[in-house]
């Protein structure tokens, strides 16, 4: 009996729905995220314990075995991981990515058990909320990091977020400022050319511009203050890292540029509410509503066909 093969949905989010995009963008992520925690800990200044991203990225690595071997004895298909180092090695590159931002953007002291939770949360995520892409196809809409650490954030008032200075503490002179810049110049091209967000980061960008001139003229304070997070390595990071992730945003530029512009509205108005750590929770809430509004559609569409189909049996 032929076993069903795994289908990897997330590829269609991609420009052409080409996979060599994607592995491209996955693995420049991953080799960002391992220099950067690695030159965040000897010298950057990170204020997470050492084992901090080897508890991140061991839980993230063992929730995807885990759950993908589940997966592959309730669908009787071969394990993902099955076949040789290059699809064990694949398998694990997108776990590794927010296992590290779960250990690199979370304070939780030195309790170690926070970003295991945000770990573990992350890649569960992706079988927990899904929604149907026609077909039978299904795909997660929650960025994995995202709501890892929002709902860590949330549950857990004793953990805070990593503190945005540190991303660049102990740099001197020019280095503040071509850290920040590479960091910006490499993001743009993956996006321009292996993701195609482009729009979604510019749309978010003048959204974000946009609600802090509005919050300045409704409270009077100047208008270079809530721009300030603009300038900050944190704002780069989640700009470029963690909004425009393919697999839970829109392919279509004027969907990404609607993405955007409400994740930027959705923060100004938690920030007029004052509630902290705005930009994770305005991330979740568009996300959900994205969400949401699939999972409608595709019932609607279902409905839509169920007569069309049934008709010539009827006849």
């Amino acid at each position: 009996m032929n076993q069903p093969a795994f289908t990897n949905t997330t590829v269609q989010f991609y420009p052409k729905g080409n996979s060599n995009y994607r592995l491209i963008a996955l693995w420049y992520f991953l080799i960002l995220l391992t220099v950067w925690n690695i030159l965040g800990h000897l010298y950057l200044g990170f204020e997470q314990p050492w084992i901090a991203p080897f508890v991140g990225v061991g839980t993230a690595m063992l929730m995807t075995l885990l759950l993908d071997w589940v997966d592959s004895r309730a669908r009787q298909r071969p394990p993902r991981f099955a076949g040789g180092a290059a699809n064990f090695i694949n398998l694990l590159v997108p776990a590794i990515i927010p296992g590290f931002a779960c250990a690199m953007l979370l304070y939780p002291n030195e309790r170690m058990w926070p970003i295991a939770f945000a770990a573990a949360l992350s890649i569960a995520s992706k079988v927990i909320f899904r929604v149907p892409l026609g077909g039978g196809r299904t795909q997660h809409f929650f960025n994995p990091s995202n709501i890892g650490i929002a709902t860590t954030l949330l549950l857990f008032p004793e953990v805070g977020f990593a503190p945005p200075y540190h991303f660049t503490e102990n740099l001197v002179g020019v280095w503040h400022w071509i850290l920040p810049i590479f960091i910006l110049l490499t993001g743009v091209v993956i996006h321009g050319f292996f993701t195609g967000r482009l729009p979604l980061v510019a749309a978010w960008l003048i959204g974000f511009a946009l609600q802090g001139q509005i919050r300045a003229q409704l409270y009077g304070f100047p208008p270079a203050v809530p721009l300030m997070p603009m300038t900050s390595a944190a704002f780069i990071v989640f700009t470029l890292y963690m909004i425009p992730d393919p697999a839970t945003t829109p392919l279509h530029k004027w969907r990404q540029v609607l993405f955007g512009f409400s994740v930027a509205m959705v923060y100004g108005w938690i920030q007029m509410m004052h509630w902290v750590f705005g930009l994770f929770f305005a991330l979740v809430a568009v996300c959900l509503v994205r969400g949401i509004s699939l999972h409608l559609y595709y019932a609607f569409k279902g409905q839509k066909e169920l007569p069309a189909q049934t008709a010539p049996a009827a006849a």
